[in-house]
């Protein structure tokens, strides 16, 4: 891409490259050495002035050399980069903040499977970067007006081994460490072969908890299980939770942002489950606050939250948005039906491990196993479906489906995709924001209702993709 855009005729448009989530892609195709220096170059360029970048990295058999390429661009251009290594996600994101830094890059394809790679950028407040940062360094590499190195201003190279210690530190100190530590809870933790491996079990020790281990040899292929932790890679961990007697069962992905609970008799608890139990501690704690969610999550969180006299604010789906409605609100918590939660005591971004330590305390506090809590939650059904869609055709795609469910639906909002309401319950359509894919969501509060509603996601984007003259996959 980058040799073929020397050429480039003037006021042309560059590729959109960011997802919802940095930029992420098969390695030998989107990811080549010539690509990372040029990406690195356009971040430096756009940067600008001197400054600190820290740097990670995931497990991958790629990240190693995929960080080498960043780091050493960015210092020949005059950066100070300081390397952290393997860590999660959330990790690099606390101490970007804590260590006033002017960005951090995250070497990580998440939960992507291990073909993938990719880099996650975050701005001085540990934040991703907004969208017109994205496509101003997608202009800057597009066109190749990189800034030049210069010998007697590159910057300097070193490494940081405090970090992880920074933030296991921030987690133990925003939750109730002593309460936790009375129950001497026992966990089951499933980092995935991730980089929870590198924090999580001393946390938990810290914590006071008992640990056992399962794919917790980041072997860099994800050998184990798939990365993502849906409940269909997770049966291990199910089986494993109750034979060991455990409370409570952790999952990870790849860089630990995301978070999945197994309760202690096996049972997989749903994202949306996961937020209303949250949201409900928190307001309980704090009463009358602000709640964050996107508009992915399920009306549960919605119920939940009035019923304990919260205030809710929905988003468009990504942490940014979730991340900037949070400081908008002054929210209290905030989280996603994926997996992802926020703290904004902790940082205004999601982090598996605090949102696991927040889940022991909440179990401490109540006394109650986790099963018991999760019965008392209001009774949804939330199915989500993949359909392969060429990135060519989805601005089209996405229109056919807002034109064909507005003249079916009692009601139709544009936020983000299309989502249609119907008497038995509402479908969400829309683009993902990492895979050439569409993602649709339905809920309702029968199986049969969830079932025709997703359904009926499905058809309207087969109807654009099947017609004569559509190119779809």
């Amino acid at each position: 891409m980058a040799r073929e855009s020397v050429a480039t005729p003037p006021g042309s448009t560059p590729p959109h490259l960011f997802g919802s989530d940095g930029i992420r892609g098969v390695v030998g195709e989107l990811y080549t050495p010539e690509f990372l220096a040029d990406l690195a170059s356009a971040y430096a360029t756009w940067l600008g002035a001197r400054g600190t970048v820290l740097l990670a990295r995931d497990f991958r058999t790629t990240s190693p050399g995929m960080a080498y390429v960043l780091g050493g661009t960015l210092q020949m251009l005059g950066l100070d980069v300081v390397e952290l290594g393997p860590m999660p996600t959330p990790c690099l994101q606390f101490n970007v903040r804590a260590c006033g830094a002017q960005g951090g890059l995250m070497v990580t394809a998440s939960h992507n499977p291990p073909q993938f790679n990719g880099v996650k950028f975050a701005g001085p407040k540990g934040l991703e970067i907004p969208p017109e940062a994205e496509r101003a360094i997608e202009e800057i590499l597009f066109h190749r007006t990189f800034r030049r190195p210069d010998w007697k201003a590159a910057g300097s190279l070193r490494s940081d081994s405090a970090a992880v210690g920074r933030y296991v530190t921030s987690i133990r100190s925003n939750v109730d460490r002593d309460l936790i530590a009375r129950q001497r809870p026992s966990v089951v933790l499933d980092p995935g072969n991730g980089t929870s491996t590198v924090t999580s079990p001393t946390m938990f020790r810290e914590l006071g908890c008992r640990v056992l281990s399962l794919n917790a040899n980041p072997d860099g292929v994800g050998a184990g299980r798939n990365s993502e932790p849906s409940e269909e890679n997770l049966a291990d961990l199910r089986k494993l939770v109750p034979l060991a007697g455990a409370s409570l069962g952790v999952a990870h992905d790849g860089d630990a942002d995301r978070i999945a609970f197994i309760d202690e008799k096996g049972g997989y608890v749903s994202g949306d489950v996961m937020l209303g139990l949250l949201a409900r501690y928190m307001l309980q704690r704090h009463p009358g606050g602000t709640i964050v969610t996107s508009i992915t999550s399920s009306t549960l969180v919605r119920e939940v939250v009035e019923r304990e006299g919260g205030k809710f604010f929905e988003t468009r789906s990504g942490s940014l948005p979730v991340a900037i409605g949070m400081e908008a609100t002054g929210a209290i918590f905030g989280g996603e039906e994926n997996g992802h939660c926020y703290w904004p005591a902790h940082q205004n971004a999601p982090d598996g491990a605090m949102t696991s330590a927040m889940m022991l305390e909440l179990l401490a506090r109540s006394g109650r196993p986790l099963s018991e809590l999760v019965a008392e939650m209001p009774a949804y059904r939330l199915l989500k479906r993949k359909v392969d869609v060429d990135p060519r055709v989805r601005t089209a795609a996405l229109e056919h489906v807002r034109h064909a469910l507005t003249a079916e639906a009692q009601r139709v909002e544009t936020t983000d995709g299309v989502k249609a309401y119907f008497p038995e319950g509402w479908v969400l359509v829309r683009p993902s924001g990492t895979e050439p894919l569409f993602r649709v969501f339905a809920e309702s509060r029968t199986a049969a209702g969830v079932q025709k509603l997703s359904e009926r996601g499905i058809a309207v984007i087969r109807e654009f993709i099947d017609r004569p003259t559509g190119t779809g996959t």
